[in-house]
């Protein structure tokens, strides 16, 4: 097999870890490339890099190549999800200040119930200045979906500001914003800084969230159609080991190299096994599916999944959301991750679309090989989203 060189952009978070140990464990060079990450400052000059050919591939946003789809944010060039790299992995965060009035409130934070979290955020924080690291995010969505429950709606309640994720903690330390949703290790290095507290995990507002997708041009899968298989290849055979806890401790180190993270292994190694810091005077919390790269079909680009984000975008930004959920679907491409990764044995969903927020505890499910369980789903709300005829 001839060995082919791609250039992969990658933001400084942990759910970047497949494409780091594709590299770093030999993933790639079992499927004969050679990876060239590259480090970007943020989401905007990572997306623009990608469109422009700077890159070939890269760690990305899921509602990025979604929103571009629909229109939305000013760039039409069409990107592909070839893949779903990482399933949650996010924490909203809050200022001393606001975790002070919380607990004055007679709330008490214990990092699992939206619900309560929600409520007493709402009856505190009057105008809430929130840090995102892009619009067009799980972040911003997460956070749109979670907070208009109690009435707080953009941008009558909520300033959102957008701030690239390593510049987070500083943003909240500083008195820029009061309160964040922003990818693990940055909340966490905010609790280390004594700048902040952990409020809530992502994974409590929906338990199955598609963060980062491997992505790429689609005219450059539609002309490298082996180069894209085996690019996908790697990154899953890298999400396998990922999904195996015993080898978390060595991911920790690697994503902590310069050259990546630059983060003490300690720090990266909580949201990497759910034992997560919330401040600086609580017991750790034990976070279920805190961040993951593998079980329970996480890879898989669930066109439903990309239907539900469509639809949000579209109701916030006065689109048809039938027709974008529609223009979603084609771009979670599950026929080239069904067909790359059928070689390797993996044991793929019967469908493409699902209920979304439908599964309360873990559930076999039609499949390839009739292995697959799918784990719980559920959003906080006890929604369930039944997305429209998608093909």
């Amino acid at each position: 097999m001839k060995t082919q060189s791609l250039n992969i952009g990658f933001m400084p978070l942990v759910d970047a870890a497949p494409l780091i140990i594709a590299h770093e464990l030999g993933f790639a060079e079992e499927e004969g490339l050679t990876l060239t990450l590259q480090p970007s400052p943020s989401w905007s000059t990572l997306r623009d890099h990608l469109v422009l050919g700077q890159i070939d591939a890269a760690h990305m946003l899921s509602p990025v190549p979604i929103a571009m789809a629909l229109g939305l944010g000013g760039i039409s060039t069409r990107l592909d999800a070839l893949s779903v790299l990482s399933v949650n992995g996010n924490v909203f965060g809050v200022s001393n200040e606001l975790a002070s009035r919380l607990r004055a409130s007679e709330f008490k934070p214990d990092f699992t119930d939206a619900l309560a979290a929600g409520q007493a955020l709402a009856q505190v924080s009057g105008e809430l200045r929130i840090g995102v690291p892009f619009p067009f995010s799980m972040h911003a969505e997460l956070l749109h979906y979670w907070l208009v429950t109690f009435g707080q709606t953009a941008p009558q309640a909520l300033k959102v500001r957008t701030i690239p994720p390593p510049l987070m903690a500083d943003a909240i330390a500083s008195g820029e914003i009061d309160a964040f949703c922003v990818g693990e290790p940055w909340g966490s290095i905010t609790v280390e800084n004594g700048g902040g507290e952990l409020l809530l995990p992502g994974a409590r507002i929906w338990q199955f969230c598609p963060e980062k997708v491997l992505a790429v041009r689609s005219d450059w899968v539609s002309t490298n159609d082996n180069l894209a298989g085996r690019l996908l290849r790697a990154t899953w055979k890298a999400g396998r080991w990922l999904g195996d806890a015993s080898k978390l401790s060595t991911a920790a180190e690697i994503l902590g190299w310069p050259e990546y993270l630059g983060i003490p292994a300690e720090i990266l190694e909580r949201s990497l096994t759910g034992h997560m810091i919330v401040s600086q005077h609580a017991p750790v919390q034990r976070v279920p599916r805190m961040v993951a790269f593998f079980d329970a079909a996480a890879t898989f680009p669930w066109k439903s999944q990309a239907a539900f984000i469509a639809t949000q975008l579209a109701n916030r930004h006065g689109l048809d959301p039938i027709a974008a959920a529609r223009d979603a679907a084609t771009i979670f491409r599950s026929d080239l991750y069904r067909r790359h990764l059928a070689p390797l044995g993996a044991d793929m969903p019967g469908a493409s679309v699902k209920l979304e927020g439908a599964l309360a505890v873990p559930t076999s499910v039609a499949s390839d090989n009739g292995t697959l369980i799918l784990g719980p789903d559920a959003f906080f709300d006890g929604r369930i989203f039944d997305p429209p005829v998608l093909e």
